[in-house]
């Protein structure tokens, strides 16, 4: 998956702790700008037909083998026709020796070289792990993201509407805050939504009437969290008299955000509701019906009703800017 982001080499380097052995230049400079990455067997044996030169290169033992096998006049042709695609960076794994041709070769094309201790399979899972987090889609949002019971709540609503004084409680009833005010979203896969914080206003809150505060340092590292993946969203609004408000769950609300769909619900606010234990129950509620109980269901079963409505109904709302 390729992305409108990028990443340095040398946050690479520094995360992976890479031996360099090549690098033309400032490894800050150059950018990685695909999470795929590729080991390049068919291209060692003359395949470049859907080679694509954004990918991250890996040679691993079976690479190392292979070429050990051929001749130095055929070796150093391979590696001409490989680094002529200027991939951003190759990397040997398993603190295996590189090839003299290779070493040779890489400044004429100025293709950096690393070497890794770990073994091949494990470091490219981390490595593209890690890619997919940093080149990720991502929005910026206003809001409020927390983590309740394991679950990773979004809370969005005007405002003044008392997000963040929800968050306190929460906070002070032992859930942890991601971010106040500014919610960076990233799709980190096809099914997967991460939520952090930007990483000047981290772990710092506005209350209305106090000013800002540091999370952190109030109620201790406990409290906060650097990132959290995004399992509902939590729609705060002044308490409408006029609106019908779901009383009975059957009808499930999904909303989009950057094309995954994420469970929803419209909690209304009005004085005397404590929003925290709501929320609380919402978590709770949500991941019960992750693993397939509706309460709703099991209460109009046993009440017979069950069978005169249709199956749980969804809707889908589409908020401007997901």
């Amino acid at each position: 998956m390729s992305a409108p982001y990028s990443v340095s080499l040398d946050a690479i380097i520094q995360n992976f702790s890479l031996d360099i052995v090549y690098m033309p230049g400032s490894a800050e400079d150059i950018k990685i700008v695909s999470s795929d990455v590729n080991r390049p067997g068919l291209q060692l044996n003359g395949f470049f037909e859907y080679f694509d030169s954004n990918r991250i290169q890996v040679l691993g033992k079976s690479e190392s083998a292979y070429l050990q096998d051929l001749g130095p006049d055929r070796r150093a042709a391979v590696f001409e026709e490989l680094l002529a695609q200027q991939p951003p960076v190759i990397i040997m794994t398993r603190n295996l020796e590189i090839p003299h041709e290779l070493e040779d070769l890489a400044p004429r094309y100025e293709v950096p070289l690393l070497r890794s201790s770990d073994g091949t399979s494990t470091f490219i899972a981390a490595l593209i792990s890690y890619l997919n987090v940093e080149l990720a889609p991502r929005v910026t949002r206003h809001g409020v993201l927390i983590e309740a019971y394991g679950e990773g709540i979004l809370l969005l609503g005007e405002s003044g509407v008392g997000k963040s004084e929800t968050a306190i409680e929460l906070i002070k009833r032992g859930h942890r805050l991601i971010a106040d005010d500014a919610v960076e979203i990233r799709r980190v896969s096809s099914r997967s939504l991460v939520g952090s914080s930007p990483e000047n206003i981290r772990h710092f809150i506005e209350l209305r009437g106090i000013g800002i505060i540091n999370a952190r340092r109030i109620f201790g590292m406990g409290a906060v969290k650097l990132t959290e993946k995004i399992d509902m969203v939590i729609q705060l609004e002044l308490w409408n008299n006029e609106k019908v408000y779901d009383r009975m769950g059957m009808e499930n609300e999904y909303t989009h955000i950057l094309g995954i769909r994420v469970p929803m619900l419209t909690i209304p606010v009005k004085p005397g509701r404590n929003l925290a234990v709501i929320i609380e129950v919402a978590a709770m509620n949500n991941r019960q019906k992750k693993m397939g109980y509706n309460a709703a269901k099991e209460l109009l079963n046993q009440l017979g009703m069950l069978d005169d409505l249709s199956s749980e109904r969804e809707k889908t709302l589409d908020w401007e800017g997901f």
